[in-house]
């Protein structure tokens, strides 16, 4: 079977399809480009350039590549972003998916996986999060991911179409330096640009109800997430039938504090990396961990790479594309 993958060329899309290919499934990716980069993507591995807001790429891609899976992974993920530009992210993210489901069902394809994120959790007050904790999405970014997963549902139970919704937790690390994450939105490379600068990093609120007073996050590396998908797709590729619906957290179930991985980046890259203490930002919540009991028994899936792995990583990947920070 072929595997259409939707957002192919990006951060995480790249990862995916190497992961793949790793495991001997053919794939083809779908995207726009728009912060993809084909660069990532093995040279035989067929790239049709198009938004999955254009079903005619979409039908296209489809049909011209014998597809009979579709892991879609292609949106916009800024949380900032969403809140200042809702009607944007509800057409891409929303309206794109729809558009993808709508192309599948007309193709009677009935393998689909869709990359969801912890955002659909919000601030939740506990000290694990399973699958079962109640959504309560705080950005219209968490939104677009909860309405995709209601959407998904309802596509595969009235059209028989076997269903995985991944929920990602903090996205860290690279397999190699070439496909590493090239933007400046998460915590560990926001922590490399201001190092590279000469700027001391920032912690935002160093007050809240933990160890050492920072917030606790649950970091996991890229070929997790990637390995997560190969997985999910094993499943679905057993299960033609439409009787698989599962919802599943990606994470590693250890929660790492700020101050923590602040840490592993000074030992990691020889900077004194102890950062200053900013403002908290609105809508942080002090601790969100994953619980990963589901998935494991569910996938037979856990994750297989730690903090340090993924900061060193990350930051090989950051010399690539900036030399200037390497010390020495």
């Amino acid at each position: 079977m072929t595997w259409l993958i939707t957002g192919g060329a990006g951060y995480i899309g790249g990862h995916v399809v190497h992961a793949m290919r790793a495991a001997g499934q053919p794939v083809a990716v779908l995207d726009d480009l728009s912060t993809g980069d084909a660069a990532r993507l093995p040279a035989d591995v067929p790239l049709v350039r198009g938004s999955v807001l254009d079903r005619g790429a979409v039908d296209r891609a489809l049909r011209e590549h014998g597809v009979t899976g579709v892991l879609h992974i292609a949106a916009k993920k800024q949380v900032g972003e969403s809140v200042e530009r809702p009607l944007h992210y509800y057409r891409e993210n929303v309206e794109g998916l729809r558009t993808v489901l709508d192309a599948v069902v007309d193709a009677g394809v009935r393998r689909f996986l869709f990359s969801s994120s912890a955002a659909v959790y919000g601030m939740p007050d506990v000290d694990l999060v399973t699958e079962a904790t109640p959504c309560a999405p705080m950005s219209p970014y968490g939104e677009t991911k909860l309405t995709g997963e209601w959407l998904v549902r309802a596509a595969g139970r009235a059209h028989g179409i076997s269903t995985v919704a991944l929920r990602y937790f903090n996205v860290a690390g690279a397999a190699s330096p070439a496909l590493s994450d090239d933007g400046v939105l998460n915590l560990v490379p926001m922590v490399f640009e201001r190092l590279t600068a000469g700027e001391e990093p920032r912690i935002f609120g160093a007050d809240y109800a933990t160890p050492d007073g920072t917030c606790i996050r649950d970091y996991i590396h890229v070929s997790d997430v990637a390995s997560a998908h190969v997985a999910a797709a094993g499943r679905l590729a057993g299960d033609p039938a439409g009787a698989t619906s599962l919802v599943l957290n990606i994470g590693r179930g250890e929660g790492v504090s700020v101050r923590e991985m602040l840490d592993v980046v000074g030992r990691v890259t020889g900077y004194d990396a102890t950062g200053e203490v900013a403002p908290r930002r609105p809508g942080d919540p002090a601790r969100v961990v994953a619980s990963a009991d589901l998935i494991r028994r569910e996938l037979g899936w856990t994750a297989r790479h730690g903090v340090e792995e993924m900061v060193s990583s990350a930051w090989e990947g950051w010399l690539l594309r900036h030399p200037e920070a390497r010390r020495g």
